[in-house]
C-alpha cells in the first residue's frame, strides 16, 4: 500500500509578506493573475528579515523552518524561489528546495551575490552572497529582474531568463493636473533602510529649496532621519491609498543612488512607480535606471550641479512640457513593464501550461 503523501503541485517560497515591496511584486503580484493556485510559505510573513526583528521572535522561526521542511518533503512539481528560502539558512534550504521540485525556479530582484553582510555584527552574520550562488546553482531556471543581474547568472547557469519588476497601473492613480503646486512638491517613495540616499543630494535639494519653496514628500518613512532637510520635510506611511493619492499628487520624483556594485543590481522600481503615476522623475544613471530614464524621456543628474539643475527645468518647464512627459512614460510603463505586458512570459518561465498529475 503507498503510504506517500499526494505531491504538491505548485509552491512560492519568499522571505517576506505581502506587505514588502519586493515578495509583492515578484510573487504576489504574479500569483494573483495566474490561473493556477499556488500554496505560499512567506517565511515569518513579515516586511523585512532583519536580524534585530528575527531574533524577537525565537519560537515563530522555529515553527518557519519547520514549515521549509514540511515543503520540501511534499516535492512540489514547480516551485517558485524568491530572494531566499531563510535568513537563517547559508545554502542548504535553497538547494533543497529547489532540488525536491520536479522543476525549480529560483527570481532574485536585487544584487544578492554581492551581498556580503555589510553593516552591524548582525547582519554581517547573514550575508547572502553564498546561499545566492547555491540557489542560482541548482534551480533548473532562473528569472532575473535586469540585465546586470542575469549576466552574472549566467556564468553559473545555463538557462537565465530576464523579466523586469513590473507595475500595475491599475494600482496607480494617473496625475490629473500638472500644474505645479505652491510650494511645488518634490517626492520620493521608499523604505528606511534606502532613504539615506537623499542624503546624496541634499545640497541640491537645499540649492532648490532655497530658489523655489520646495518641499519633499517623503512616503513610507515616518522616523526624523535626514538632518538638515527635515526641514523642509513631510512624510506619510506607505500604504496601498496613500501611494495612489500621494505619488499622483507630487510634482517631480527623485530616486538617487549611490554608485555601488549592489545599487547597479537594482531594477529602478521607483521610476516604474513615477511612470505608472505618470510623473516627471530626475534619477541617477545606475544600472537598468539608465534604459529606463532613456524610454522615458526623463533626466539623469549624478553631480550636484546636474541633480540641482535638472530638478529646477522640471519645476521651470510649462505645465504642458510636463504633461507629454508623464503622459509619455506611463503609455512606455503599460507597454514595456506592465503585468499584462509580460504575464505570458512569466507563465512559460515558470512551466505552468506543462504540470501534470
Amino acid at each position: 500500500m503507498d503510504r506517500r503523501l499526494p505531491r504538491l503541485e505548485r509552491c512560492a517560497v519568499t522571505p517576506y509578506g505581502r506587505g514588502a515591496g519586493s515578495s509583492r511584486v515578484r510573487v504576489f503580484q504574479w500569483l494573483d493573475r495566474v490561473g493556477a493556485d499556488f500554496a505560499v510559505g512567506s517565511y515569518l510573513s513579515l516586511s523585512d528579515a532583519a536580524a534585530s526583528r528575527l531574533v524577537r521572535h525565537p519560537v515563530s522561526l522555529a515553527r518557519a523552518e519547520l514549515r521549509l521542511a514540511a515543503l520540501a518533503n511534499a516535492r512540489p512539481r514547480r516551485l517558485l524561489l524568491h530572494r531566499e528560502a531563510s535568513p537563517l539558512s547559508r545554502g542548504w534550504w535553497e538547494r533543497r528546495l529547489l532540488t525536491s521540485a520536479d522543476f525549480g525556479v529560483y527570481d532574485f530582484d536585487d544584487a544578492l551575490q554581492w551581498d556580503r553582510g555589510e553593516g552591524g555584527l548582525l547582519r554581517r552574520l547573514a550575508p547572502k552572497a553564498g546561499k545566492t550562488r547555491v540557489a542560482v546553482r541548482h534551480a533548473d531556471r532562473v528569472i532575473a529582474g535586469n540585465a546586470v543581474l542575469a549576466d552574472w547568472a549566467s556564468r553559473h547557469h545555463r538557462d537565465v531568463v530576464v523579466i523586469p519588476s513590473c507595475v500595475a497601473l491599475e494600482d496607480y492613480t494617473p496625475k490629473a493636473s500638472y500644474a505645479l503646486h505652491d510650494p511645488p512638491r518634490l517626492g520620493w517613495i521608499g523604505s528606511p533602510h534606502n532613504e539615506a540616499c537623499l542624503q546624496l543630494i541634499a545640497p541640491a535639494l537645499g540649492e532648490v529649496h532655497r530658489r523655489t519653496g520646495a518641499r519633499l514628500l517623503l512616503v513610507g518613512t515616518r522616523a526624523p532621519a535626514l538632518g538638515a532637510l527635515e526641514s523642509m520635510v513631510d512624510r506619510i506611511a506607505w500604504s496601498p491609498d496613500a501611494q495612489r493619492a500621494a505619488l499622483a499628487g507630487m510634482d517631480v520624483g527623485l530616486m538617487p543612488l549611490a554608485p555601488t556594485d549592489y545599487n547597479r543590481g537594482k531594477c529602478g522600481y521607483k521610476l516604474l512607480q513615477y511612470a505608472a503615476v505618470g510623473l516627471p522623475a530626475v534619477a541617477s544613471p545606475l544600472g537598468v535606471n539608465a534604459e529606463l530614464l532613456a524610454r522615458f524621456g526623463m533626466p539623469a543628474a549624478g553631480t550636484r550641479d546636474e541633480w540641482t539643475d535638472a530638478v529646477l527645468a522640471l519645476l521651470g518647464a510649462s505645465t504642458a512640457a510636463r504633461e507629454r512627459l508623464g503622459r509619455h512614460a506611463r503609455q512606455v510603463a503599460a507597454a514595456h513593464y506592465s503585468y499584462d505586458a509580460w504575464l505570458p512570459r512569466w507563465e512559460a518561465a515558470m512551466e505552468l501550461g506543462t504540470v501534470t498529475s
